[in-house]
């Protein structure tokens, strides 16, 4: 069953992009460039809407406008991987792509029934806050940035409910995080329940000691002008 995940460059307060757009700041050295071909070979497919769809079409002809090697191995592995497409106000695609004949959650549904394994990525935050609403993604793949916008496209639009994650992967570039989670629900039964009886466990060892507060040295001790406690 192949994985759905959302994998995407964000800034260190949640954006995705700037006030007026820009993405600069996002632009990846070569050691980070050869990370992303490496993951963009392991994708078996890809979802998108419409915005997203139209700013990659820039690697159709990215053999045209003189890209540096790293570039034209992402453009030539990019092209190669099946696209679909979620719009109204298209009525053709280009390239390796077509357009949804179904709503996300059949479609979603339809790859998640295919046999073997695979990772199919999800590409914009508008679309990609569509189905984390309905819990689709599997994997949320962040490259933390250390840039503050102050503003701009959040990562992640706002959300009916939360949704818990672990961490399963980190790996730190020159200037880029990387931090891979995936759903708490692939967490085992046993593991959940762990994590919930340390979590009431500390919850009450916190109120037993607010319950019976100590007397501190600071507390009792008779303080000098200097504000240090006497006989220290």
């Amino acid at each position: 069953m192949p994985t759905l995940i959302y994998s995407m460059s964000v800034s260190l307060d949640g954006h995705i992009a700037g006030p007026d757009g820009a993405i600069d700041w996002a632009a990846p050295d070569e050691e980070l460039m050869r990370f992303h071909n490496e993951q963009t070979r392991q994708l078996t497919g890809h979802l998108s809407g419409r915005a997203l769809y139209e700013d990659m079409l820039v690697w159709e002809t990215a053999e045209q406008t003189g890209a540096g090697p790293r570039e034209l191995e992402f453009a030539r592995t990019w092209k190669a991987i099946p696209k679909v497409v979620f719009s109204t106000s298209l009525t053709t695609v280009e390239g390796n792509a077509r357009l949804a004949r179904r709503d996300v959650a059949d479609e979603v549904a339809e790859l998640k029934n295919r046999p073997g394994a695979g990772v199919v990525s999800v590409g914009g935050a508008r679309f990609a806050g569509s189905l984390a609403e309905k819990d689709l993604i599997d994997e949320y793949r962040l490259f933390v940035s250390p840039v503050v916008l102050g503003g701009g496209t959040p990562c992640f639009p706002p959300l009916p409910k939360r949704l818990d994650l672990e961490l399963i992967e980190t790996r730190t570039f020159s200037q880029v995080v990387y931090l891979r989670y995936r759903r708490s629900s692939s967490l085992s039964k046993g593991v959940r329940a762990r994590v919930a009886w340390q979590h009431r466990g500390a919850c009450a060892g916190y109120k037993r000691s607010v319950a019976r507060p100590r007397r501190s040295t600071h507390q009792a001790g008779q303080h000098s002008p200097t504000g240090a406690a006497a006989g220290s």
